[in-house]
């Protein structure tokens, strides 16, 4: 839906044997191990740690058992997770975003990258398909920075080199919340369904925020893509403004061709007042639909209806009626369109009545004048 297309895909369930001849490799060189503690007592592992005033860093104990020992869990029952062992010393690469980054093994835990019931976790999966698909760069947000250090050491320990790491912060709110996953509201699936947003809003939303360039609409993913560099971006947490991203999608709708099964005529008149497409539907029962007149002042909206011009209408009848309703009854400005807009659509605002008249037409125009 967003026009980020990918050049090849796959399946992780299918490569399940690829992803276990690499685990039986880390194992032969010694950087698999195995863990048996239970979920509970990691927990009160890392409670206990933090109470201490230490860091929460996993503690190496199942290194010390024997073999006698394993057998022994095993026989209760145990099955063991599996932990990357990382080697001591200083991580570091060049981050496109942040800069030099730089971590001690020992001030961090070793992942753990098979499950008790043997399946591989993200850690692996991810190291091992960025490796096969000739991955160059890996763009994440800086949440992940920690466990891109570890990822480092995978990949040399799988013999590859590290790609690029570029780490993102991490949007907020307008006000400078934590932008929550339980709202829902910035999903991809409501922002196409519940917001009625183009695609392109939100590409062109996300490509400039967090950088000092002006947020543009771009129609087109070519000149975003040709406009875009990690060193624009800054590591100041950016602010998603929903207002911001509404604008931006009308800016981007006034440009755009009518949608599937929308007038093309309703939508130029239509186009330059909504921040939705979808409000072009709402438009459409407006104007050819059967509406209840608002018809506040009853009287001279039965005097103006006398002086409507015979048809055909066109963009001009609007300013035709106007001006004749003026010299009628004096009136001229939000006192003469108000009533008008009022009765003849149902609503105080919206597009230009020129240019909705014409789709209006004089038979329904005068139904609802009350003619």
């Amino acid at each position: 839906w967003l026009g980020l297309d990918w050049d090849e895909k796959a399946n992780q369930k299918a490569r399940t044997e690829r992803y276990e001849a690499e685990i039986g490799r880390l194992k032969q060189a010694g950087r698999l191990y195995a863990c048996y503690e239970t979920a509970e007592e990691l927990s009160l592992k890392r409670r206990a740690t933090l109470t201490a005033g230490r860091p929460p860093i996993y503690d190496r104990a199942a290194l010390a058992l024997t073999d006698a020992e394993k057998r022994a869990l095993e026989a209760q029952g145990r099955r063991p997770h599996w932990r990357f062992h990382l080697e001591p010393g200083e991580i570091a690469w060049n981050d496109a975003i942040r800069g030099p980054v730089r971590f001690l093994a020992k001030d961090l835990s070793d992942p753990v990258l098979i499950r008790e019931d043997g399946s591989p976790l993200y850690h692996l999966c991810s190291v091992v398909d960025d490796i096969d698909f000739g991955i160059t760069c890996i763009v994440r947000g800086e949440d992940h920075v920690a466990n891109t250090a570890g990822h480092v050491q995978m990949f040399r320990a799988l013999g590859a080199e590290p790609p690029g790491f570029a780490h993102l912060p991490l949007v907020t709110a307008a006000g400078g919340d934590k932008l929550s996953k339980r709202a829902g509201s910035l999903s991809v699936r409501e922002l196409r369904e519940a917001e009625g947003l183009e695609p392109a809003a939100v590409v062109s939303l996300l490509a400039r925020l967090g950088t000092s360039e002006p947020i543009e609409a771009f129609a087109g993913m070519g000149p975003l893509i040709q406009s875009f560099a990690f060193a624009k971006f800054s590591r100041n947490a950016p602010k998603f403004d929903a207002g911001e991203l509404a604008r931006l999608n009308a800016r981007l709708l006034r440009d755009a061709p009518a949608p599937a099964g929308v007038d093309v005529a309703l939508w130029d008149a239509v186009r330059g007042n909504i921040e939705r497409a979808r409000e072009a539907v709402d438009w459409a029962a407006v104007v050819y639909g059967d509406i209840e007149p608002v018809v506040e002042e009853p009287e001279f909206v039965r005097e103006a209806a006398v002086l409507l011009p015979q048809g055909p209408w066109d963009g001009g009848t609007w300013a035709q009626w106007a001006d004749a309703v003026k010299q009628a009854t004096g009136r001229k400005g939000k006192a003469l369109f108000l009533p008008l807009r009022l009765a003849l659509t149902g609503r105080t605002n919206g597009p230009e009545m020129a240019a909705l008249l014409p789709l209006i037409g004089p038979e329904r125009a005068r139904a609802r004048l009350g003619l």
